[in-house]
């Protein structure tokens, strides 16, 4: 889809990919949904309408709501950052039901990022450093290891604040 001339760059162009994002998100939501509701009956017809059963019968959408079902509702603004990912899960947000407001909350920060991902280049980046990574077991390892050192300090800081708080209660006590 090309991109109309008023929003080449900026702020109209980010706004632009949002709604671009939101409504193919909404849509693929609501193909999964259909599903149920008399795409069934048309699986063995041919035509648009036999094509979209048959793939919304496939793999894809199955595999979407397994994840869905698996890791919950994280998983739907997570896979805005994915490629290949993404329609999996949101068709199979449709295929298994979810309530449309919840879903809407769920796809709103995930269609944001990738708005600002696509408006800013930095999809790309981001698709690269992923694959790099899947690609690489010393990549895989640096990163295990930040986390890992992220996790770390995190958890003594917060044990350290916890004894903190917990001497300033000693204190107040004996005062």
């Amino acid at each position: 889809m090309p991109v109309p001339s008023w929003a080449q760059s900026g702020a109209p162009l980010i706004i632009f990919l949002f709604f671009v994002v939101f409504f193919r998100a909404q849509g693929t939501y609501w193909l999964g949904r259909a599903v149920p509701a008399g795409l069934v009956k048309a699986q063995d017809k041919k035509g648009v309408l036999g094509a979209v059963s048959r793939w919304l019968h496939g793999p894809t959408p199955r595999k979407g709501a397994a994840i869905l079902e698996r890791r919950g509702i994280v998983v739907i603004p997570l896979c805005f950052l994915t490629v290949g990912l993404q329609t999996a899960v949101l068709a199979g947000s449709g295929l298994v039901q979810m309530r449309w407001r919840r879903f809407t909350l769920a796809m709103l920060p995930g269609a944001i990022a990738w708005a600002f991902l696509y408006g800013l280049g930095m999809l790309a980046v981001w698709v690269a450093a992923i694959q790099t990574v899947t690609g690489s077991p010393w990549a895989i390892a640096a990163i295990a290891s930040v986390a890992l050192i992220g996790g770390i300090i995190y958890v003594v800081k917060r044990a350290s604040s916890r004894k903190m708080a917990s001497m300033e209660a000693i204190a107040l006590e004996q005062d």
